[in-house]
């Protein structure tokens, strides 16, 4: 593929077709600091605010006019509404021209983000041609993308991606020995949207913007002309739109810095070791771009030792953090591949075998993870879709027996059905008996369930649950007259309370 346009054109086609070969989740932050936040932005409440509650359903989400829900962290304000302020201008825009269907409600963000992951892909290439040529940008931007965990993430609609998407525009005007278009003014208006998007989006670039300050020799003018400024306007901006959205002046950096950093309260998630990004993380986002990373990492110019130092420096940072996840060393990603290109391009003789074993040892992880492991929890909506096209709309009610957020909501329903999970924030009180609902149903399901449902007339008609639940609560299904109407496939390495099929269970009627 030779000229800029049809190496645009060719690199959106593969994102689209990319973005329609993931059909699995990954984490629930996909959904539910996206695209449910921005469906209850949209779309309004269809119920009246006096109707009665739905077994226990929550009052504040019946007096806020929306229906929908909002998780923890925008009640607390770690969350900011720049971000899903994209996706509810998506589904306004489709509300206002009547296409509001909810495919489209699930296709379109998701279409977006894979257009903007193609323009993040050509902007590599660009860069890497700016401070190199031609050959060697061709081996980063192959690098890039068959990577299977770029594959896998870079068309979902997580901050996460976001962040890594912005990282490399800014990363394209990063002042640096070589690159013809290089622009303080432009990278650090990037870096601060990624850092308004994603608070933690300034760990990656605190050595590139010091690398930065280091050399520029008008200091007094960058702070000036450009720090001040971009700083002034992206925070004012960010605040403006929390405003008008929360109702009160919220700097969720601040309080996103507080939770996660100074409070560590991400352990209620669950901790690693300190070594894990090191061991596992890094080691498993790369595959079997590794050995080209580190084999790049020797080879590459003196120039390019910041961008190492940005990967070494991010790994360490996280790794002091207890709460650690794949998805957080992301944005380190596209730095690896340009270590792992420069590898690719200095094997001569070997180039050729070593592109095509890259290929295809990145092909398998890419199917399998995009098509295969964890499609239940979107597979199963449209079971629940289903229910919204049926006469008895207004008596189905729905209960999501699963660990919390393991399913999205009403972004991927779109009607007034009444639908309830097992909740579970995190108590920040201090109390350290805490224990949310989820772990209360789970210490003991029967138990839990007879007491909420000591009513018959507060029974839902629908539950659905992972395959691992069946055999603790088929005395109460089988007392509550319940029977098992479909199996969704998941995964085949069920863990914990994940099992491997997911069952809908419907009441006789």
């Amino acid at each position: 593929v030779s000229g800029p346009a049809r190496l645009l054109a060719f690199t959106v086609a593969l994102r689209t077709l990319n973005c329609f070969f993931v059909q699995t989740s990954f984490v629930p932050d996909e959904y539910w600091q996206s695209l449910e936040v921005a469906h209850r932005m949209v779309f309004k409440y269809p119920w009246r605010s006096n109707e009665t509650c739905w077994f226990n359903f929550s009052l504040s989400i019946l007096n806020i006019n929306n229906y929908g829900y909002l998780t923890w962290e925008w009640t607390h304000g770690l969350r900011g509404y720049s971000y899903p302020l994209i996706f509810a201008s998506i589904y306004k825009a489709l509300q206002l021209s009547g296409m509001d269907d909810v495919k489209l409600l699930i296709w379109v963000p998701r279409l977006a983000q894979a257009v903007l992951a193609a323009f993040a892909d050509v902007k590599l290439y660009s860069l890497v041609h700016h401070l190199e040529n031609a050959e060697t940008a061709k081996c980063v931007y192959f690098c890039q993308l068959c990577s299977w965990f770029t594959w896998y993430s870079c068309t979902r609609t997580l901050t996460n991606t976001m962040e890594t998407l912005l990282t490399i525009f800014a990363l394209y005007y990063y002042p640096i020995k070589g690159s013809k278009v290089g622009s303080s003014c432009k990278y650090l208006a990037l870096v601060a949207l990624a850092i308004i998007i994603r608070p933690t989006a300034v760990i990656p670039w605190i050595p590139l913007v010091f690398r930065h300050f280091l050399q520029e020799q008008k200091k007094a003018d960058l702070i000036l002309h450009n720090y001040i400024p971009v700083g002034l306007v992206t925070i004012g901006t960010s605040l403006i739109i929390d405003r008008v959205f929360f109702g009160e002046w919220v700097l969720v950096q601040l309080n996103f810095l507080k939770f996660n950093v100074l409070q560590n309260l991400g352990t209620f998630y669950g901790s690693h070791p300190w070594h894990w990004y090191f061991t596992q993380g890094l080691p498993v986002i790369l595959g079997t771009h590794l050995p080209f990373f580190i084999h790049g990492c020797v080879l590459a110019p003196k120039r390019y030792r910041i961008f190492l130092m940005t990967v070494i420096w991010t790994v360490l940072v996280y790794s002091m953090l207890s709460h650690k996840e794949f998805r957080f060393i992301y944005p380190v990603l596209p730095f690896c591949m340009f270590f792992c290109g420069y590898s690719l391009k200095h094997l001569k003789a070997w180039k050729k075998s070593a592109a095509s074993c890259l290929l295809l040892s990145n092909l398998l992880p890419a199917l399998y993870t995009g098509l295969i492991h964890q499609r239940g929890s979107l597979d199963v909506m449209s079971h629940i879709q289903q229910l919204c096209n049926d006469s008895y709309q207004s008596q189905a009610s729905v209960f999501i027996l699963m660990p919390c957020h393991s399913t999205p909501f009403y972004s991927h329903v779109h009607c007034p059905l009444k639908m309830r999970f097992l909740q579970c924030p995190p108590d920040l009180t201090g109390n350290e008996s805490y224990i949310d609902e989820a772990d209360v149903f789970y210490s003991n399901p029967v138990g839990w369930l007879n007491k909420e449902f000591h009513d018959d007339t507060l029974l839902p008609s629908h539950l659905i649950f992972f395959s691992v639940l069946e055999q603790e609560i088929s005395s109460f299904l089988a007392l509550r007259g319940y029977e098992k109407t479909a199996t969704v496939f998941h995964t085949h390495v069920p863990q914990g309370r994940v099992g491997s099929q997911i069952y809908i269970y419907r009441k006789k009627t």
